[in-house]
């Protein structure tokens, strides 16, 4: 770096690196850097990374492990171990166990580890009482320290490492890192410097204190800020990622999905997510003892544990397709259908329950044909929770109700969704749904893993779906792939849990959802 450049960097110096620089001509260890400088460490950090940056230092990480007092440690080393205090509440005469304890102030736990301690160092005799009594062992230990004060005494003096400690401190570390908070091993870390050719240069910079950092009205009112010099910025200098405020990137994928309906001039369906058994299943040719309807499959509400039915037209048309076909040209389910099954509250398995309640909505206010539906919204499964299943997950239903509706129309609106979602390719397989006829499985082809992946299922309203509900038989298409799997590869989520788990970090690096 020429002298111009290092005049110039200078020049653009924080007050916190100006405050160090003058220290790092002198120290090379940050604690010294920080002891010169009166900075806080958490200042002197700053400064220095802010100067590596600019290439004026090497800042490099050691870690250790060094010995540290703990609560009882400390105590210890004030009044000594609780050994000592024993041998001393007993040095002049032999004591049972109340009054020793009266005499020493240790608690009964205390006593117990002396006890324990000094009859291995042959420091105690116990006699019938018990009576505790000093030997002459034991009063030579009064004398001295024991190893284990020696230890205590040098790691309250200097910095200790469990790796340098002689045979004799190993032993008494080895004692007493097994009692309660006297000792600890502790990791600690130390940062040293060192100046690179351009910092060796800057710190024999005459570095004045007198830069302005920012113009204020009271400068410009009176014109002072004209004899003032002003400290250069680097605008190339690396600065702190700052997390912006932004949708869950889940709702950014609805939002695009629900734009995609709009576009295409479908209207949003709305609904409750506890829904009567009638609109769930009865109204989507559903039986009574479907094993879908059991407990282990589907959330029944408690309380309230039954809701209403709609008007008596309409669930006397679905209990006659049920119980005969109705007048749908089908023979149903032929049993007795029983309207108490179907009060019973449950939390919504799938989305399609509101477009069974749009079809009796268009019959109730004469909402004309055709006409294009379509909601994203959440379902609820009795599902065991792993990387693949949740018991709460989202669906995207439509449907289109429409007297020239086809088959081909269905796969169209399908494909264009999916184009628009991210996938150019789709294709479509044959498949059995209790309500739709005919119905398909939607596979979509992924561009890395090049294979194709299932997505979910459409197919047209079977009659005696649309006929009880709409009045008449028309072609109503029809479809409810899970949401959260058409959109966990375009986030890299490979666990589905993770699109509801809010983690912060997580919200804040995940990419924007792009998909127009």
């Amino acid at each position: 770096m020429t002298s111009e450049k290092v005049q110039e960097l200078g020049e653009s110096l924080h007050p916190l690196e100006r405050k160090v620089l003058p220290a790092l001509k002198k120290h090379e260890k940050l604690s010294d850097i920080v002891r010169e400088s009166g900075l806080l460490e958490v200042e002197v950090m700053r400064a220095v990374q802010w100067l590596q940056a600019k290439e004026v230092l090497h800042l490099k990480e050691f870690v250790k492990e060094v010995l540290e007092l703990g609560s009882n440690g400390q105590k210890a080393l004030a009044n000594g171990l609780p050994e000592r205090i024993f041998l001393k509440a007993i040095e002049e005469e032999a004591k049972n166990r109340d009054d020793l304890k009266a005499a020493s102030g240790l608690s009964d736990e205390e006593v117990n580890a002396c006890v324990g301690v000094l009859r291995g160092k042959a420091a105690i005799n116990i006699s019938q009482g018990p009576v505790f009594m000093i030997t002459e062992h034991g009063k030579t230990l009064l004398q001295k320290d024991t190893p284990e004060e020696a230890l205590l005494k040098k790691i309250s003096q200097k910095e200790v490492s469990p790796s340098n400690l002689k045979d004799l401190e190993k032993l008494a570390f080895s004692n007493l890192k097994k009692r309660k908070d006297l000792i600890v091993a502790a990791i600690k870390k130390e940062w040293t410097i060192t100046l690179t050719p351009a910092g060796k240069s800057l710190v024999k910079l005459d570095l004045k204190d007198d830069l302005i950092e920012k113009l204020t009205p009271e400068m410009l009112a009176s014109g002072s800020w004209k004899d003032k010099k002003f400290r250069s910025y680097d605008v190339e200098a690396v600065v702190p990622k700052k997390a912006r405020g932004k949708r869950h990137f889940w709702n950014q994928a609805k939002q695009s999905a629900k734009s995609i309906w709009l576009d295409m001039g479908f209207k949003e369906m709305t609904g409750n997510h506890i829904q009567t058994s009638f609109w769930n299943f009865d109204a989507l040719f559903t039986a009574q003892d479907h094993p879908v309807r059991e407990m282990q499959d589907t959330f029944f509400i408690s309380e309230p544990k039954e809701g209403k039915l709609p008007d008596d037209a309409c669930v006397e048309a679905v209990k006659a397709v049920h119980e005969n076909g109705g007048d749908t040209g089908s023979t149903g389910w032929n049993y007795r259908w029983n309207p108490e099954e179907a009060k019973k509250n449950v939390l919504r398995t799938h989305t399609t329950c509101l477009s069974a309640r749009t079809l009796a909505r268009m019959k109730e206010e004469s909402i004309p044909m055709p006409a294009k539906y379509f909601i994203v919204g959440k379902v609820f499964r009795n599902e065991t929770m792993d990387w693949s299943h949740l018991f709460e997950f989202s669906q995207v239903d439509g449907i289109v109700v429409d007297e020239n509706a086809n088959f081909r129309h269905l796969l169209g609106y399908l494909k264009s969704f999916f184009k628009k979602m991210g996938y150019e390719e789709a294709r479509f397989r044959p498949a059995y749904f209790p309500y739709t006829e005919f119905s398909v499985e939607i596979d979509v082809f992924h561009p890395k893993h090049k294979k194709w992946f299932e997505l979910g299922g459409a197919g047209i309203f079977r009659p005696e779906v649309v006929k009880p509900l709409l009045g008449i038989d028309v072609p109503v298409l029809a479809w409810g792939p899970g949401f959260d799997r058409i959109i966990i590869d375009y986030f890299k989520i490979t666990d589905i849990r993770e699109l509801y788990k809010n983690d912060v970090k997580q919200l804040r690096e995940m990419k924007e959802w792009m998909r127009l």
